[in-house]
């Protein structure tokens, strides 16, 4: 009997040698500090006096390090804009993509009031892993309804994936939101999209806490290249 079992242990053996290795288990992708290069602050300290009903926590500090798969790269430089307004009231609409982020006079696009949007066409779509936007950042202000969607429809009618909506009353009609206002600066606000596939990016807003008016210093968009 213990002959029997030792030779179906040899017999087991041979099998498991003979037999190729297991597949490795898949691993999350390896992610690396995403550099995101920043203009000069144009203001310093907190701001104290902007009063709004849902504005996020002011720590005064600046953004620390975001994590993107390793291989993300800036998507959006030099890419066609669209936009709700089609005759800017200042600046021209290549402003949002041309890489010049500085808070001074020139440097930015002014859409008209109440709701307005602008879209890049990033050519094919990609994964998309952050989002940067710089409103106006050479004063502090919160800009109202801003609202991020991405979509393979350039009419963002059907397949719309929204990457952040901080209008909490619904005051768009996209459908209330859960995130938070928050103070422009000299950081810009990083959109999460989680790596959500899509070729089109989409951003809205209806004027800010100095007026009515809608402004676009620069977005950035920043995912993995087409294969």
């Amino acid at each position: 009997m213990k002959r029997k079992l030792a030779a179906a242990g040899l017999a087991l053996l041979a099998l498991a040698l003979a037999a190729p290795p297991a597949a490795p288990a898949p691993r999350d992708q390896e992610k690396e500090i995403l550099q995101i290069p920043l203009p000069k602050p144009m203001f310093v300290g907190t701001p104290r006096n902007i009063r709004t009903p849902n504005l996020e926590t002011i720590t005064g500090k600046p953004r620390g390090p975001f994590m993107a798969p390793v291989g993300t790269a800036l998507l959006s430089a030099g890419k066609p804009v669209a936009a709700s307004d089609r005759d800017p009231i200042i600046g021209e609409l290549s402003f949002v993509t041309d890489g010049k982020k500085s808070g001074e006079d020139g440097y930015y696009v002014e859409l008209g009031p109440m709701l307005q949007w602008v879209q890049i066409d990033l050519g094919n779509p990609h994964e998309l892993y952050a989002i940067v936007a710089w409103h106006y950042h050479s004063q502090a202000r919160v800009y109202r309804d801003v609202v991020v969607q991405v979509s393979d429809d350039k009419d963002f009618v059907s397949g719309v994936t929204t990457v952040f909506n901080n209008d909490h009353d619904n005051s768009s009609g996209l459908g209330a939101g859960k995130d938070k206002e928050y103070i422009e600066t000299f950081d810009g606000k990083l959109f999460d999209p989680k790596g959500v596939k899509a070729r089109y990016v989409r951003l809205y807003s209806a004027g800010n806490t100095a007026n009515d008016m809608n402004h676009y210093v620069e977005v950035e968009v920043y995912g993995l290249p087409a294969k």
